[in-house]
């Protein structure tokens, strides 16, 4: 049920996992493959942030990861950073990652934090990940080159599987690990 009260303010723990799952993130994102759009672990840290610390504080590393390779640091693939990349060919991507956070801290406000509504959300999120990146990519860096069906294939295709196996991990990681973070 959603709650009406207004939000705690936060505890040190809380700004403490808000700072290590950031850390989880970035470190997710440097082990990559390169390609085009590169295959990292960044899918899998945001489903654990969320995951792991609830919505509410989840989101919040997700937002400080991107604040973070917004001012410089080297948190996104291949140990870059900075506004030209995080607005760069890959933006959306990082846009979905947002969102996703959102949606599924959202499921949450509206259920509950079981891991079936988690499942649930993480599912619905990656079609809004590959929304944001493809739109992004089509619209900002390829307004009128590449059909949908060609940027589908490059964009998303490739990474559906990838990113269910990051699904799948990160639930299992996230009930047997749940308990210990408060």
């Amino acid at each position: 049920m959603m709650s009406k009260t207004p939000p705690k303010p936060w505890t040190v723990q809380d700004i403490t996992y808000i700072a290590v799952f950031a850390a989880l993130i970035a470190v997710c994102s440097w082990i990559s493959i390169p390609t085009a759009i590169p295959f990292t672990l960044q899918t899998l840290g945001v489903f654990l942030a969320v995951g792991m610390l609830g919505g509410r504080r989840g989101t919040a590393a997700v937002v400080v990861y991107l604040l973070l390779g917004a001012a410089g640091l080297p948190v996104f693939a291949g140990f870059t950073g900075g506004l030209g990349i995080l607005f760069g060919y890959t933006g959306g991507y990082f846009l979905g990652f947002l969102l996703s956070a959102l949606l599924m801290w959202g499921l949450e406000r509206l259920r509950d934090r079981e891991m079936k509504t988690l499942a649930a959300g993480m599912l619905l999120s990656l079609p809004v990940c590959y929304a944001c990146g493809l739109g992004w990519s089509l619209l900002i860096y390829d307004p009128a080159g590449t059909t949908l069906w060609a940027a589908l294939g490059v964009y998303v295709l490739p990474y559906i599987l990838p990113d269910l196996g990051k699904a799948s991990a990160a639930l299992v990681l996230t009930a047997r690990l749940r308990r210990y973070v408060k």
